[in-house]
């Protein structure tokens, strides 16, 4: 018995042995991650944990499909990725089968991109992988391709298409877009280099986030840049006149530590979208996109804030002494959302809150901002 024990040892000490002499290979990059309602709300602590633990650099999240669908976390997803400092685009799932329908969607989509804050610049990119398109000829997929991508840019928004591998050259033409293709295993591959990226996973999990991921690696900053808010051509014009000949002022905005920011003004009487506002050296700043923050002093929101807080419990309002009001956690429960009509306001031993009735405030900590425009 004892002998026999002596040879299994030896023998796992070998086979230990052969694993320890095998060469490191490095796995393909978590640069980007794309999600949808399938994934739930997205939390800040979600998309940080990505980014510090996993290098996750940017987010893709669905705004839409078809000209029939809005996915109800899109504009959630928005603000939680850019608080937690990641690059933020969206992408449309399409449904279209001709030019005048690939207008239609990219109206449609970029539309609510706007409205669910979605930063001009950010990318908004056509997903072309449905039975819509798969009967289709190779020209007519192009040039509906085409369509959508030039009506998108009219908002704003860069483009570029999202297929999968077996559909490059036979049902359409991409030249540089974002590929899938899954392999078996992903170490040390650099597929479809040519592209802005490659989706090379679909079941990737994080910890502390629900679900499964799509993953991509990323090959130029294509969906790290150019996201500053922009004015949009079609309202202004220069030296400070708008189309109708109105003279008008310009606010200048901030970066995330309070400095002002060089080129990025904002102009009187323009709207923009926020997804929430941020306190820096106690001065509060709404954000309307990534590293760009307005000061609350100069402008006038309206819009929800939805409670940040577990699902089915709640968290208590205050009024504005800063007294706790009983049982209004049993009212103001994880999820929920509630209009807010004025500014952050600063209650005495709460800080910053924001108004969502007569005389009741929601801590900032608790309130996560959705819907502001001004």
């Amino acid at each position: 018995m004892k002998l026999k024990n002596k040879l299994i040892y030896i023998v796992g000490l070998l086979i230990a042995g052969l694993f320890f002499c095998t060469t490191n290979v490095t796995a393909a990059r978590t640069d980007m991650v794309d999600v949808s309602n399938h994934n739930g709300y997205m939390t800040v602590s979600n998309f940080q944990d990505m980014l510090n633990n996993y290098g996750v650099k940017s987010v893709v999240t669905k705004i839409s499909e078809g000209t029939y669908y809005h996915d109800y976390t899109a504009a959630n997803n928005i603000y939680t990725a850019q608080a937690a400092g990641l690059y933020i685009n969206g992408y449309h799932f399409a449904r279209y089968s001709t030019v005048s329908g690939a207008i239609a969607e990219a109206n449609y989509a970029a539309s609510l991109a706007k409205s669910d804050g979605l930063p001009v610049g950010s990318v908004l990119v056509a997903d072309v992988e449905a039975e819509q398109q798969n009967g289709l000829s190779r020209a007519t997929n192009n040039a509906n391709n085409k369509a959508f991508m030039e009506q998108v840019a009219k908002y704003g928004y860069r483009s570029a298409v999202y297929t999968m591998s077996s559909w490059l050259g036979s049902k359409m033409d991409v030249n540089q877009g974002w590929i899938a293709s899954y392999p078996y295993n992903s170490s040390g591959k650099q597929w479809y280099s040519n592209h802005h990226s490659w989706q090379w996973g679909s079941t990737y999990n994080f910890a502390g986030s629900y679900g499964n991921f799509d993953v991509s690696q990323n090959y130029d900053n294509f969906f790290t840049g150019g996201q500053s808010p922009q004015v949009d051509p079609n309202e202004t014009i220069n030296n400070n006149v708008d189309v109708k000949g109105n003279s008008y002022k310009a606010f200048t905005t901030y970066n995330n530590e309070g400095k002002a920011n060089v080129g990025t003004d904002v102009i009187s009487g323009t709207s923009w979208k926020s997804n929430g506002i941020t306190v820096i050296k106690d001065k509060p700043y709404y954000v309307i996109g990534v590293d760009t923050l307005l000061p609350q002093s100069s402008s006038t929101f309206k819009g929800t804030v939805v409670v940040n807080y577990l699902n089915n419990y709640g968290v208590l309002a205050y009024n504005s002494k800063g007294e706790s009001i009983k049982d209004s956690n049993k009212v103001f429960k994880g999820g929920t959302s509630w209009q807010t009509n004025d500014k952050l306001v600063n209650l005495p031993n709460i800080g910053y809150a924001y108004q969502v009735a007569t005389d009741e405030y929601i801590p900032i900590q608790y309130a996560q901002g959705s819907g502001f425009k001004g």
